[in-house]
């Protein structure tokens, strides 16, 4: 592996800690600190601001602006959206003696910051030393709150140390954040009022027409002058401080956002913010522990060390994972069938805040077996996007469904013709998706409700998207790419052969399933979708004759002319050339056999248990080399499949780097916002590498593997109404059966029962 860690903070079980401050780590800094509760999200920024590179980020999720392309070839999008910044709620003023408070520019001592996953809250803090020669103790507090999507929390308590006077504050809310991308605020056409101690605004995005609503309120300080400009308003109060007393002052905030409001936007707003009002910051504050308890005690995993002397480095993991599955609560947890998985979250602008293929090949395990509602929520938002994936399909000369590359509303946002017309994974990974919800909560309705549809529609996008070889007869996608992104315009991609044939397959299965059991349902989609029976004999027939490329002893070939590529030594590369795409010519990727990101390794995943171990080995040995993990979610894939193959050390070290991507900025951009995929695949890390379960076979299958660093590992999933805890040590690894009936599964190739009594068995 060619990336190394870049260390920054400290190390804690809970805690993510930043002791000092240095403005060239700002930007990273600013993406690890972020806070989300799935409606609203924002970076780490300073409320104060401050004179360096920063990326001021504050989202509202789904509000996004449009822009008009250059009109291209038919089939590369004319028009494109990008998530915009929204409310800056945060933004404040602090002045002492006429000095405006700046750590670009003051003097400061004692600086620390902390991110608390007990509490999802922010806090940082430091004694400002003033021109005038005095000492102010500052303590900033946030938090996003995870009960009710709309409301924010900030406090800063102020602590005069050596004098008593006057501090003069300012607090307000303002449209006026630029995208950094296109250096452009996309608001306009605010509205302003104040009632009593409230301050109130809405505004509209120029092109999209979309309205945000927010309000706030401050409690503790006495306002004095209220400011207002075309995109904001501000109070103003002077605190008077007393030496060696802390004063807190306290700003509610509420921040509201649909689609289909219009005029009512206002009358809501002021409604949720009336909500908000009875709640003071320490309630909601104590609410939030609340939540954060109950999540963690469902989802928590636990590493303990072998030894003392390896202690430190588990203790990095263990921070890690708990990052990790913080940061996933944070970005989803099924409060809107409106809304997907960014690529980056709501941490930063990077990949315009659009939604990929990840999410249902990547995250949906992390939900499928913590909260399943959750899973079927991410898929209803692919069944609410269906009549814009039609669209896209007809724009390529296709029938049916094609699923975009990037999204936040369901259409074609990437105007990248080499991703957007030639990558049609998503339409694979939608279906993937659910086959594998259905597969684990046995959900019928929602299969003959809206997966049959959706599946119906892919299917008839891959049978007009694929062609017969005229040699052999036999089907294959050509011009395409696959999910390794560094090949460009090739024939056979592997995984897009295979997992066009396996979703055919479903499709079909689906189709006669639903005629059998669900006469009169299928005959409502069928005249819905104008479909015919006649039309299945097609998808059997490509189905059973899709080409794939592979050798008598089953390596496959990426795609066709792969094992014929110059080889590259990943290895020399040097790490200040990373990323990539930033430092090297764009055409000087695809000569050779460099490998972004895992692309037959991934079908080897994610269809696990219809290969033999000998050709999972043999892949693996061929295309780890080769793999250079540009993308977030490469190392933990391989992580996985190293851990099954017996390479625990391997195994332990993708491990740690996909654990940790972030944290220490392995890729070097943690800076433009999270890795998404990282960090669902990190907890998927754990249980699918070293608990060894695989849920693609008839039942749910465990090979627990502990790797010698650690002596105790221990975490629990939720599967059809039960939760099992699964405690992994040396010699043995325990499953107790915490709520529910009891369970057949399979460890280590043979069935066992779990009963309310337990179940221990010796590990391999």
């Amino acid at each position: 592996m060619v990336k190394i860690a870049d260390k920054y903070f400290k190390t804690d079980p809970w805690k993510i800690i930043e002791a000092g401050f240095n403005p060239e780590y700002l930007r990273v800094s600013e993406s690890v600190f972020a806070l989300s509760n799935e409606n609203l999200g924002v970076r780490g920024n300073f409320d104060e601001g401050g004179s360096f590179l920063s990326l001021r980020g504050m989202y509202v999720n789904g509000v996004y602006e449009i822009e008009d392309l250059p009109r291209s070839y038919k089939g590369i999008v004319d028009k494109t959206h990008f998530m915009i910044p929204a409310v800056d709620w945060l933004k404040t003023s602090i002045t002492v003696d006429g000095e405006v408070l700046d750590l670009g520019k003051s003097n400061f001592s004692a600086f620390v910051r902390e991110l608390d996953m007990r509490s999802g809250t922010l806090s940082r803090e430091f004694v400002w030393h003033t021109n005038s020669g005095k000492n102010l103790k500052l303590k900033f507090i946030r938090f996003l709150d995870m009960n009710h999507g709309e409301r924010a929390y900030s406090r800063i308590c102020f602590e005069a140390l050596d004098f008593s006077g006057p501090v003069l504050l300012s607090s307000g809310l303002s449209f006026d954040l630029l995208h950094e991308g296109r250096n452009e605020c996309f608001f306009e056409n605010a509205q302003i009022a104040k009632r009593g101690p409230a301050a109130f605004i809405k505004a509209r995005t120029k092109r999209s027409g979309m309205e945000v609503f927010a309000a706030m309120e401050l409690s503790g300080a006495l306002v004095d002058k209220t400011d207002k400009t075309d995109r904001s308003v501000t109070f103003s109060a002077s605190l008077d401080l007393v030496k060696g007393e802390a004063l807190n002052v306290d700003k509610r905030v509420t921040v509201l956002f649909d689609r289909t409001e219009g005029e009512e936007l206002w009358k809501n707003g002021s409604k949720a913010f009336l909500a908000a009002k009875k709640i003071s910051f320490d309630e909601a504050l104590k609410a939030q522990q609340i939540y954060w308890e109950e999540f963690f005690k469902v989802s928590d995993i636990v590493i303990e060390p072998s030894c003392e002397e390896i202690a430190a480095a588990v203790l990095e993991e263990q921070q890690g994972i708990r990052f990790c599955n913080f940061q996933m609560a944070q970005t989803y947890h099924g409060g809107s069938v409106h809304h997907n998985i960014g690529a980056k979250g709501l941490t930063g602008e990077a990949y315009n805040g659009h939604a990929f293929w990840d999410t249902e090949a990547c995250c949906l395990p992390f939900y499928l077996f913590s909260n399943p509602q959750v899973a079927k929520s991410l898929l209803i938002f692919r069944y609410n996007t269906l009549p814009q994936a039609r669209e896209r399909a007809e724009m390529l000369d296709c029938r049916g469904a094609c699923y975009p590359i990037a999204t936040l509303n369901g259409e074609e946002a990437c105007n990248l013709w080499q991703h957007a017309s030639l990558q049609f994974h998503p339409s694979t990974a939608v279906a993937y998706g659910i086959w594998h919800y259905v597969k684990i909560t046995g959900d019928k309705e929602f299969l003959y409700d809206y997966g049959a549809e959706m599946l119906l529609e892919i299917a008839r996008f891959l049978i007009t998207r694929v062609d017969a070889s005229p040699i052999t007869g036999d089907y294959g996608f050509y011009g395409v790419m696959g999910l390794d992104e560094f090949q460009l315009m090739v024939n056979n991609n592997a995984y897009t052969n295979y997992m066009s044939k396996r979703s055919l397959e479903y499709a079909l299965s689906v189709i006669n399933d639903m005629i059998a059991e669900r006469p009169e349902q299928y005959k409502k989609m069928a005249a819905k979708t104008d479909f015919y029976e006649a039309e299945t004999a097609k998808w059997q027939d490509v189905a059973a004759n899709m080409y794939m490329p592979v050798t008598a002893e089953g390596l496959f070939e990426q795609h066709d002319g792969f094992f014929e590529l110059p080889h590259m030594e990943i290895d020399l590369i040097p790490v200040d050339e990373f990323p990539l795409y930033n430092h090297w010519s764009y055409d000087r990727i695809y000569r050779n056999n460099m490998i972004k990101q895992p692309d037959v390794l991934m079908f080897l995943y994610l269809y696990n248990s219809s290969f033999s171990a000998e050709v999972k080995r043999l892949n693996y040995e061929f295309y780890e080399p080769l793999t250079v993990h540009e993308s977030s979610l490469s190392p933990a894939i391989h992580s996985i499949l190293a851990a099954e193959l017996g390479k625990m050390e391997e195994a332990t070290d993708f491990f740690g780097y996909a654990t940790r991507l972030d944290l220490d900025n392995y890729n070097r951009n943690t800076g433009e916002g999270l890795h998404t995929t990282s960090i669902a695949l990190a907890w998927i890390n754990i249980v699918y590498g070293f608990a060894g379960l695989r849920s693609d076979a008839d039942l749910l299958q465990f090979a627990p593997r502990l790797p010698e660093r650690w002596k105790r590992l221990s975490f629990s999933i939720t599967y059809q109404g039960r939760i099992v805890e699964i405690e992994m040590e040396k010699e043995k690894t325990r499953f107790s059966l915490r709520k529910g009936k009891a369970l057949l599964f399979v460890v280590y190739g043979e069935e066992v029962i779990l009963g309310a009594e337990g179940l221990v068995v010796t590990n391999w």
